[in-house]
């Protein structure tokens, strides 16, 4: 299953890089009948509700900003599993489906209960924490191994600190980030 998600990510991050993330009038439309879809035939009983409309531009990186469906509901930690690899997969799934319907690969996020914002959240905060550290000792740091998506967030958060910077080493699913003493 691990490397599954790793295949998918890497696939759902090459579209990405690749600019093949487009916005479609009808996406909003599509991916919250899409995801309903899904969660009904999965006996899962939640709310889709709509974070970001999508469609605009990111004023830090010039990017389209996608569309964002959180799904709100008791007892969704299923929908998260390990690590958020659950959430990734079924967030793959719904892009997936929602690009046959409209015929272009969607800017879109799917979260549970906010489960990415607050993963965001945290990473930045032991970004800045082990970048101290660093900084402190003098002694190079390394995180745990994670998501390419979850070593992007890192990368960007200490990407100005004038104390450190970051690389990322290892392979498949034991990549992780290293926290350098400039």
């Amino acid at each position: 299953e691990e490397s599954l998600a790793a295949e998918l990510e890497e696939e759902e991050e090459e579209a990405s890089a690749a600019g093949g993330e487009q916005y479609h009038p009808q996406l909003e439309e599509t991916a919250c009948d899409v995801v309903s879809t899904l969660l009904d035939k999965m006996g899962i009983l939640a709310a889709v509700e709509v974070v970001d409309h999508g469609g605009g531009r990111d004023a830090a990186t010039g990017d389209v900003t996608p569309l964002t469906l959180n799904l709100v509901g008791d007892d969704l930690g299923i929908l998260i599993g390990r690590r958020g690899e659950t959430l990734r997969s079924l967030q793959f799934i719904v892009r997936l489906i929602v690009s046959r319907r409209l015929g272009v690969w969607p800017s879109l996020v799917l979260d549970v209960e906010g489960y990415k914002a607050k993963r965001v959240v945290a990473l930045r905060a032991l970004a800045q924490r082990m970048a101290e550290q660093v900084r402190q000792t003098g002694q190079m740091a390394v995180l745990e191994p994670m998501p390419a998506h979850e070593r992007r967030i890192v990368h960007l958060a200490l990407r100005e600190n004038p104390y450190v910077y970051t690389e990322s080493t290892g392979e498949d699913d034991r990549r992780k980030v290293q926290i350098i003493p400039r």
